[in-house]
């Protein structure tokens, strides 16, 4: 009887560990916890201590809140100039509503995954190859924005969408290297030339400006140069005129045409020594010698000068 009465003290004591197991929930933080009543929903249970109804109660699904990353597998895409690329990606979600996840769908990760697949398909499909790698913004953001359509009435928030790889085929990529190096070569064929032609353009302004510093240069040497050509010869004839009045004003004082006399006679001899000197055959007038009448010749013509 001992041995029976210890069999039931086991029983009971599992028993009523079932049962606490049954009744006393604890949620973790971050986490909802779905519950069904006789196989219909009953409430959802939060973070924190719960009592269910024993054999009543069940929790049927359990759901993270927390941000969670589904990796999408890589897939084949065609873009619009019939490429065909390899395309994965990582989606980032988050579940809402534990109430719509549970029931508005059975396997709400394999539908998100599927449909970000067809969307992805469908919009590298609306571009050509050489535009997929700038325009990955915008294609991470339309296929966000038809997952969130599509994913709202089963409680979950698609918060955003990341192209990880695009790999196109090998000969696609070897013709995308020969086609950027060509642009490269092209871009620096343009700069050597544009340089080039800078060059000549600053060469040419700058013998042009050479040409013209060097004119006006000219323009005023030769202006500065008749300008002092000019105050010479007036100067010249401001003292030829100046000593031609003061030779008349001396004409004037007492002795004045005796020293006329004497002048002519000077310079009378003298230049007629300079033509006996300088000259092998000589022809002169009869008179030559007679220097009183070469004088008395000036005089008459200084007397009509005063007249």
């Amino acid at each position: 009887m001992f041995e029976g009465g210890l069999f039931v003290i086991i029983l009971l004591a599992i028993l009523v560990l079932i049962v606490l197991a049954k009744t006393a929930i604890v949620v973790p933080q971050q986490s909802a916890f779905v519950v069904e009543r006789l196989g219909r929903y009953s409430g959802t249970l939060d973070a924190g201590f719960h009592i269910l109804v024993p054999f009543i109660d069940v929790i049927r699904y359990k759901h993270s809140l927390k941000e969670s990353a589904v990796d999408i597998p890589a897939q084949v895409c065609i873009t619009r100039d019939n490429v065909q690329v390899g395309v994965d990606g990582v989606l980032y979600l988050k579940v809402l509503n534990p109430e719509r996840a549970s029931y508005g769908i059975s396997d709400y990760l394999f539908a998100i995954s599927q449909l970000a697949q067809t969307t992805l398909r469908s919009e590298v499909g609306k571009i050509d190859l050489d535009r997929t790698f700038e325009e990955r913004t915008n294609i991470n953001t339309a296929v966000v924005a038809e997952l969130d359509k599509a994913t709202e009435p089963w409680g979950v928030k698609v918060l955003r969408y990341e192209i990880k790889n695009i790999t196109p085929p090998s000969d696609v990529l070897a013709a995308m290297e020969k086609q950027m190096r060509a642009e490269r070569e092209k871009r620096a064929v343009i700069l050597t030339s544009e340089g080039q032609r800078d060059a000549a353009i600053n060469n040419a302004e700058g013998d042009k400006q050479q040409t013209i510093k060097a004119s006006e240069a000219r323009k005023t040497q030769q202006i500065n140069e008749a300008e002092g050509q000019a105050a010479a010869i007036l100067a010249v004839a401001t003292a030829t005129a100046e000593g031609i009045r003061r030779v008349a004003e001396a004409t004037q004082l007492p002795g004045g045409a005796e020293a006329i006399q004497l002048k002519v006679a000077e310079q009378y001899i003298g230049e007629f020594g300079k033509v006996i000197s300088n000259a092998d055959t000589i022809i002169l007038p009869s008179n030559v010698a007679d220097i009183a009448s070469v004088i008395t010749t000036a005089m008459n013509v200084v007397n009509q000068g005063k007249k």
